[in-house]
């Protein structure tokens, strides 16, 4: 098992909204080493992919049994860092809206909920779609990154 204090990721969703083609991109951040997360989604909503983008890092850190004493994700999705300050809503109505339908995404949501109560997490909102300066800004890359496979696959399925 690898142990590490503190690790760190940033996170990126992206969506074509006609196509509904979505990726995500993240970067984690364990002692020296970077490792890169992507993938793309079909029939899929920008929420769902900045959720996918923080659920693939923790899943990657539960899975390659990586031990830690906190995990700072770095989002720029009001969505995502919003949700842990919901929980207790969305338990005492049962992941359910006013109307009495499901919440959006709530497959997801149950599964962010759970890493929430069950790891050390810290969420730090960061602005989105930051101009290129001269330190290297992580947020922007997997920004960059999201949005460059959701173009390469509408290009690639629907030529434009």
């Amino acid at each position: 098992m690898i142990s590490e204090n503190i690790i760190k990721a940033y996170t990126d969703g992206s969506c074509h909204t006609k196509h509904k083609i979505g990726a995500w991109a993240a970067i984690i951040f364990i002692s020296n080493n970077e490792i890169i997360l992507k993938n793309t989604e079909e029939n899929t909503t920008n929420n769902r992919m900045e959720l996918s983008a923080v659920l693939n890092v923790l899943n990657y850190i539960k899975t390659q049994k990586i031990d830690h004493k906190k995990i700072i994700i770095y989002t720029d999705s009001q969505y995502v860092t919003g949700i842990e300050r919901r929980i207790e809503k969305f338990k005492l109505q049962n992941y359910k809206t006013k109307k009495g339908e499901s919440v959006r995404n709530e497959d997801l949501v149950k599964k962010l909920v759970y890493f929430i109560e069950t790891v050390n997490i810290e969420f730090i909102k960061v602005k989105a779609h930051q101009k290129k300066g001269n330190t290297i800004n992580y947020n922007r890359f997997v920004d960059k990154l999201a949005r460059k496979l959701v173009r390469d696959y509408v290009l690639e399925y629907y030529g434009n």
